[in-house]
């Protein structure tokens, strides 16, 4: 569905600063002010940070997966692919 696919502008943002935006439009929403079409369009946004928030989650649990600890305690990872 084309209506799940995560905004380009949304894809730019580092984790911290899509879940600030998303923490915003929570506050904004659970005031119950504004109009209606505000309130659906602020969901939707929020829905698509939500998405975004949990697919960075998801690549940095895989990135810290990839680390191995040996028998004596070294330390090893995969070299880590930053965008």
């Amino acid at each position: 569905m084309a209506e799940n696919k995560v905004p380009t502008d949304i894809k730019k943002l580092s984790f911290e600063a899509a879940l600030s935006e998303l923490e915003e439009i929570v506050r904004g929403l659970e005031t119950g002010r504004g109009a209606l079409d505000d309130a659906i369009n602020a969901y939707a946004r929020g829905a698509h940070l939500k998405s975004h928030c949990e697919s960075k989650l998801k690549d940095a649990q895989a990135r810290i997966d990839k680390i191995v600890v040996g028998a004596e305690g070294a330390v090893s990872a995969e070299p880590a692919d930053y965008e």
